[in-house]
């Protein structure tokens, strides 16, 4: 089954076939570094982490590039309020990014982190080529793009002539059009800058994107990624930039686009109280428990963070966790019998419905109920044996971290648990006390017990127990 990508540009899946085959090239806007990064970013950043995984685990030469805007209004206002100088601002908040990043498993599979500051060369050649083709101005403000010369602006938001006369970008009378937006702007009184054709000044938003995947990528690739918010006019822009510099189309394959998230029911803002930074997050849940929670929903979709469903993700990666605890702790036996062999082959199936699920636009939601269908069905099968022939045994503890590498969870050791002796005597008065039937004793000490986060389960086999997590 080939991978079918949802593209916003056509508002349809389409199947997936790279410019160059098997070697793909893909872009995700990163952060504006003025601040430290909250739970919007990490629903993005982890959709992307996670698609960067499928893609390699289906052996595609995957290069992944994120471009970071440290040159911004935000930041200079920022640094404004803070009394520090923007790029110290901006290298801390920079800095910032990438311990969140690491901290969420979702560092290492970026190939490249390109700061727009460490890019204004190619920024400035870019502007220069879209005057000399005629698709931008020069004002007594700044260098603007005429998005009158480009007739398929518009055709990403899929909005017409009509709607986009209502956006006024960036008010300044000197435009020709109120749509038109800054390639570069110049200095004003106290503001960082950097030399240029047309005068000192700094690169306007768009333009950064652009000069940066030319760069790294050239003037077509395959895969462009960001918030469901950049469409317009960030990605709309891009697209004008890129498309008008190199007279190719499109410039890229396919466009894709993160839903919003919300936090309990409302839109994530400062001023209501609710502005959730990864840092606290984190606090509070372990990385492989977030990323589960984001999983857990499509990543077009929009999303409502709550504690009560970070809870509920908690305790469901606990259920995966308790299964191949289960299996670890399963005595091995080399011979193997008819019901195993069985057990085997239908297993073997669930593989092959997570990679269909994945197929279909990254249906992580479908390919996690596959993972816990696995569980289950483990879990019923071993729940009246003790022991399991030793290949099944490592070949279903494999296959969940083979799998759940593509989330990044399940991947801690699983380790055998053993009981102090404190907890092994009481363990010893409950059977004592229920074979005396003695059922009140019995019960009270499985509570005690639950209290002090020890789970008995009695089976026909005997006494099970856990550690609650």
């Amino acid at each position: 089954m080939a991978i079918k990508i949802f593209n916003t540009l056509t508002k349809k899946k389409e199947t997936f076939e790279p410019i160059n085959k098997k070697k793909v090239k893909m872009f995700v806007c990163g952060p504006t570094v003025y601040d430290h990064s909250h739970l919007g970013h990490a629903r993005t950043y982890i959709a992307y982490d996670i698609i960067t995984r499928y893609l390699r685990y289906r052996k595609f030469n995957l290069f992944f590039l994120m471009n970071i805007t440290d040159v911004d209004d935000k930041i200079i206002n920022r640094s404004k309020e803070r009394n520090v100088e923007p790029t110290t601002l901006a290298r801390n908040f920079e800095q910032s990014f990438y311990e969140d990043m690491k901290a969420l498993n979702a560092l290492s599979t970026v190939n490249v982190f390109a700061p727009a500051s460490e890019h204004i060369k190619e920024i400035i050649s870019q502007i220069q080529r879209l005057i000399d083709k005629g698709f931008a101005y020069v004002t007594k403000n700044g260098v603007y793009y005429d998005i009158k010369k480009f007739e398929d602006y518009g055709k990403l938001s899929h909005q017409d002539t009509e709607q986009l006369e209502k956006h006024r970008i960036e008010p300044d009378p000197t435009k020709k059009n109120p749509q038109d937006f800054a390639l570069w702007k110049f200095q004003k009184p106290g503001e960082l800058s950097w030399d240029s054709p047309w005068g000192k000044g700094r690169p306007g938003w768009h333009i950064e994107d652009t000069a940066i995947a030319e760069k790294y990528l050239g003037q077509q690739y395959d895969i462009h990624g960001g918030g469901l918010d950049l469409v317009f006019p960030h990605h709309e822009s891009e697209i004008a930039q890129m498309e008008s510099v190199s007279g190719k189309k499109p410039m890229v394959k396919y466009w894709t686009h993160t839903g919003f998230l919300r936090v309990n029911g409302e839109k994530m803002a400062k001023s209501l109280g609710n502005f959730v930074f990864i840092k606290d997050a984190l606090e509070k849940f372990d990385a492989e428990t977030l990323r589960l929670f984001f999983a857990f929903t499509h990543y077009r979709s929009p999303i409502d963070f709550t504690e009560k469903n970070l809870e509920q993700s908690k305790k469901s990666l606990g259920r995966l966790y308790t299964t191949l605890e289960n299996v670890h702790s399963m005595k091995n036996n080399k011979s193997i019998t008819p019901q195993e062999k069985q057990f085997d082959m239908r297993f073997l199936g669930y593989k092959q419905k997570f990679i269909d699920a994945m197929d279909d636009d990254f249906n992580t939601l479908e390919a996690l109920k596959v993972l816990f269908k696995m569980s289950n069905e483990v879990n019923t099968f071993i729940s009246r044996r003790k022991e399991l022939n030793s290949i099944i045994k490592e070949n279903i503890l494999s296959t969940f971290k083979e799998l759940g590498g593509i989330f990044e969870i399940l991947q801690k050791e699983i380790k055998k648990e053993e009981l102090s002796e404190e907890i092994k005597n009481l363990v010893d008065e409950r059977e004592e006390a229920r074979k005396n039937k003695d059922w009140k004793t019995a019960d009270a000490i499985r509570a005690k017990l639950k209290d002090m986060g020890v789970i008995l389960e009695d089976t026909p086999e005997g006494i099970k127990w856990k550690i609650k997590k």
